[in-house]
């Protein structure tokens, strides 16, 4: 693959490790760092930021693999990749955050399912991640018990309703499974006959790369139509392990997407967004969906005006082609809203006049 990927740095703390266990998935989750002290030995913070830190941490669970510390800057409070994923005291502070803000609990008939739109539903098969993300919308999950036959009454609930057509399995993070377990619960929701399209949605490739294994790629291919969309947020995270795990996928005939969130602070930025969007490209990912940020609650420090994201988009028209432009969308209890800011100057009996990406008019006359 000729892609300008670099193998992530590691951490000085792990610079002994050698390379068959820090290329084995299950040694990087059994060696996550999920202490503050553990933590703030390894980056620079404050006294002060340092209990911030840990209250935040009590409030909403995190925890951080050795791979992705190696991509945070350890001297840099600002650096993108820290901000996403390390507890921060600003997550106490919401007042307009809501603890559901699709109201997935209104629209989940069972447990762990949320069938909002006709003929397709969201499976939530795991409350586990390689790293969470402080945005996350689900950020309610990760401190509950669920119930251990919710899947079984899922099912149910699917084979009930011919109407469902297609099964994102989503999370948490559903490649946190083993592969035995993922392709149980899969070959069940293949074997419902009007079942016809299987969707994945995980961060792993982006996280976690050592996850994808040739043998986890090989299991999926047994199920297409399968696709896997993923979320690469900051082109620092397209490294060459991530950049690998994506090929393996892609070599499986797993078509990949990827879901951005657009972050104050992360990846507002047109330069930033041009380059990830670029080295998606690059990696066979398509940059499929960028959505505006939830009103979850301790993510006020994350969000931005909707003007602003309608600005950044509309900066990259004409200067990306239109493959590597996604989607900007909303997020809402009753689906995802594009959004796209108005190139239409007129339209009447004589034709459309449309502005150009260059602020330009073009005049299309009506057709009789």
């Amino acid at each position: 693959m000729h892609i300008e990927a670099v193998k992530a740095p590691r951490h000085p703390a792990y610079r002994n490790i050698a390379d068959a266990e820090w290329n084995d998935w299950r040694w990087q989750m059994s060696a996550g760092i999920r202490d503050i002290d553990k933590l703030t030995n390894c980056i620079s913070v404050s006294a002060q930021e340092k209990e911030g830190m840990r209250r935040a941490g009590e409030a909403y669970r995190w925890s951080l693999t050795p791979y992705f510390l190696g991509l945070i800057d350890p001297f840099d409070p600002t650096c993108p990749i820290r901000l996403q994923v390390l507890p921060d005291e600003r997550e106490l502070f919401d007042p307009d955050g809501l603890e559901d803000p699709l109201l997935e609990e209104k629209h989940s008939p069972v447990e762990d399912m949320i069938h909002l739109y006709p003929n397709r539903v969201a499976l939530c098969v795991s409350d586990s991640c390689a790293a969470y993300c402080r945005h996350c919308f689900r950020k309610r999950r990760t401190l509950r018990k669920p119930r251990p036959d919710s899947f079984d009454r899922a099912l149910e609930y699917i084979k009930g309703h011919s109407e469902i057509c297609d099964v994102l399995v989503t999370g948490g993070d559903p490649l946190m499974l083993s592969d035995e377990i993922l392709h149980d619960r899969l070959s069940r929701l293949r074997e419902i006959k009007h079942v016809k399209i299987l969707r994945i949605g995980s961060r792993l490739p982006a996280t976690l790369p050592m996850r994808i294994t040739p043998e986890l790629a090989g299991m999926l291919a047994e199920f297409h139509p399968l696709y896997l969309n993923t979320q690469f947020n900051h082109p620092r995270e397209i490294t060459a392990e991530a950049a690998g795990a994506c090929d393996i996928l892609s070599r499986a005939g797993i078509q990949l997407g990827n879901q951005s969130v657009l972050l104050k602070g992360v990846n507002d930025r047109r330069e930033t967004l041009m380059e990830l969007f670029q080295k998606l490209l690059l990696i066979r990912v398509k940059p499929y969906y960028i959505f505006h940020p939830h009103r979850q609650r301790g993510t006020r420090h994350f969000r931005l005006s909707i003007d602003r994201g309608l600005e950044l988009m509309d900066s990259l028209r004409g200067y990306l082609p239109g493959m590597a432009i996604p989607t900007y969308a909303v997020d809402t209890p009753h689906g995802k809203v594009p959004i796209l800011k108005d190139r239409i100057v007129s339209n009447d009996d004589n034709g459309t006049r449309l502005r150009t990406f260059d602020g330009e008019i073009w005049f299309e006359k009506k057709e009789d």
